[in-house]
């Protein structure tokens, strides 16, 4: 044996979802939704206290997704909140897609919320948006 090895029963460090929606806006909404879901075990008990925006572009849909996604997780690191989007916009041309969405939620608290994973960001692993018979489907992995 060499000086190191891998071991095989490491806890996992990642949590991977596939977000749909009849429009591309609605399945950037689930994959928020999926994202909030990973960092809190009560989702329903998120109340909707304060509001922020997040605006977003990217060169293509994949990358526009990972920093929307990316901004609910600077929201929880940097300002302590949880929040869920109650409105998303996107415009997916050929020059690029902008998201644009208003953010609502409450500062992070331990007595009512059951704290689930810390996300710590969203990978580029087996990260797709695709559209489908249905209309749209996004696949995220998140760094726990």
């Amino acid at each position: 044996m060499g000086p190191y090895r891998f071991v095989e029963d490491a806890p996992t460090a990642d949590v991977g979802f596939v977000a749909v929606g009849e429009t591309l806006a609605e399945c950037f909404c689930a994959a928020a939704e999926a994202t909030l879901a990973a960092m809190l075990g009560n989702p329903e008990a998120l109340r909707h206290d304060v509001v922020r925006t997040a605006r977003v572009e990217a060169a293509s849909r994949d990358l526009a997704l990972l920093r929307f996604l990316e901004e609910l997780i600077y929201y929880k690191d940097a300002e302590g909140l949880f929040l869920r989007p109650t409105e998303v916009a996107v415009d997916d041309t050929a020059e690029g897609v902008r998201v644009a969405a208003t953010l609502a939620g409450e500062s992070i608290d331990p007595a009512r919320h059951q704290l689930a994973g810390d996300v710590k960001a969203v990978t580029l692993h087996r990260l797709r948006v695709a559209q489908t018979a249905a209309g749209w489907e996004a696949t995220v992995v998140l760094d726990l």
